[in-house]
């Protein structure tokens, strides 16, 4: 930090972007040149005595978010896993994984290149950093209870971002996520690993989000050979009793594996939840059974808006041709109708609402149209405001979950395993997906309805 007030700041950003926008409008009165515009530059490096640079720019921004939140005291206060601090605390070994991550390291070895930066540590305001021994022994410290107990330290935090910056982005309904993945591993000898019905050797942990601002509520390791739901209604009672005395409304949004049936009637008195539902025999022999004038086209609101006045030529579908030229199957999606009917599960005492897409799919091979086929897709919810169109797009807009595992597998690469078990590996991915965490807040921290307005 060079000490320039945000006054001076601001003057020096803005003289830059002057001096920019001057060499593009001179842009306008080049000739045809001779010379490549590439040359060599008016560069000279020198290595500072006094002063120390980093391309981590906006770490230091990020410990002072964490600062403010008080998230080191929590973890220190509530996490007891070493005898002495000599010199790091619980804090500094969690802080120190996520902020690798967000350093653009990938594994616990980069954080060796981070002890040798001392711009770096000048900005956390660490004399020193954890090694990626330490941090691995770290990860080994854990038991199941500690690893909980690390989840709730950050979920402690994030009331005060909920009743403040984040308020606008819960929304009038705070919708909760909750998926399986997988975290697959080329390693023989990590202890908890199985093998998935994908034939994928690694783990399975399930994740429970919050789609309105993309945390991560709850990252629970399991061995790769467990079903999707196995022992999800714990964690989404616990994101229900967390989200709900923040919010106006709460609705959970899983797919068929989590429509567990007998949490159906708990959950109801709590939140609202919209699940898919498997389509057994009865259940479709039910759909068919259903007079015509009970279904109503779904409309499906288009994948973006064009915004150009003038539209250009659609380019030939390259994909389409191969599969016709080459006598593939095909399928094709002619239309889709929605109804619904009240239905109440074996498990349950309360009747809830099934909805039911029917979608016509034409079948070809080639230029040979075969016949038409008939799929049913169901949704059951608790749900009684929203009409059976609303509720089919709200259950398919938590398939943005996706981009959520997407970024912690290949963003922050939180669901990578670097230890030995199964603990060790929860421990870590819960401290590599706070690196994402940290992410949301700041953009939480930067979001506010009025501001826009300005």
């Amino acid at each position: 930090m060079n000490g320039l007030s945000h006054e001076q700041s601001r003057k020096n950003s803005a003289r830059r972007k002057r001096k920019v926008r001057g060499r593009q409008a001179r842009a306008a009165s080049w000739a045809l040149g001779s010379q490549p515009m590439f040359g060599a530059g008016k560069v000279q490096y020198e290595i500072g005595a006094r002063v120390n640079g980093m391309s981590y720019g906006g770490i230091g921004v990020v410990q002072g978010l964490v600062s403010e939140l008080g998230l080191n005291r929590e973890i220190d206060g509530r996490l007891r896993l070493l005898k002495r601090h000599l010199p790091y605390h619980e804090s500094d070994h969690v802080l120190n994984i996520a902020y690798n991550l967000l350093c653009a390291g990938t594994r616990l070895e980069d954080l060796a290149m981070l002890r040798d930066n001392a711009g770096y540590m000048d900005a956390v305001g660490a004399e020193m950093i954890p090694s990626p021994t330490a941090a691995g022994d770290f990860t080994r410290r854990f038991s199941e209870a500690d690893v909980i107990e690390l989840m709730e330290c950050i979920n402690a935090v994030r009331p005060q971002l909920w009743r403040g910056r984040g308020r606008d982005l819960m929304g009038e309904t705070t919708y909760i996520d909750v998926d399986g993945t997988l975290a697959p591993t080329l390693g023989e000898k990590k202890i908890g690993m199985d093998i998935s019905y994908k034939g994928v050797w690694g783990y399975h942990p399930l994740i429970v989000s919050l789609a309105n601002t993309g945390e991560v509520l709850y990252l629970v390791n399991r061995p790769g050979n467990v079903a999707s739901h196995r022992g999800s209604a714990e964690w989404i009672d616990r994101s229900i009793d967390l989200v709900a005395p923040h919010a106006r409304r709460v609705c959970v949004r899983g797919d068929t594996d989590f429509s567990l049936t007998a949490h159906f009637d708990r959950w109801s008195e709590k939140a609202d939840f919209i699940f898919g539902f498997d389509a057994q025999p009865a259940i479709v022999a039910r759909a068919e059974a259903l007079p015509e004038a009970a279904w109503e086209h779904l409309e499906r609101r288009p994948r973006y808006t064009t915004r150009t006045e003038k539209r250009r030529r659609r380019r030939e579908k390259v994909k389409a041709r191969v599969v016709r030229e080459r006598g593939f199957v095909n399928y094709r999606l002619n239309f889709e109708d929605v109804a619904e009917y009240d239905y109440r599960p074996r498990k349950c005492r309360e009747t809830y609402r099934m909805v039911v897409v029917r979608k016509n799919i034409s079948k070809s091979r080639g230029d040979q149209a075969l016949f038409d086929e008939i799929r049913y897709f169901f949704y059951i919810t608790n749900r009684r405001d929203l009409s059976a169109s609303e509720v089919v797009r709200l259950a398919n807009a938590r398939c943005d979950q996706e981009n959520v595992v997407a970024q912690l597998k290949g963003g922050v690469n939180a669901l990578r395993v670097p230890v030995y078990d199964l603990l060790s590996n929860w421990a870590y991915m819960v401290m590599a997906a706070l690196a994402w965490n940290l992410k949301s807040w700041f953009a939480m921290m930067m979001h506010l309805t009025a501001d826009r307005r300005k």
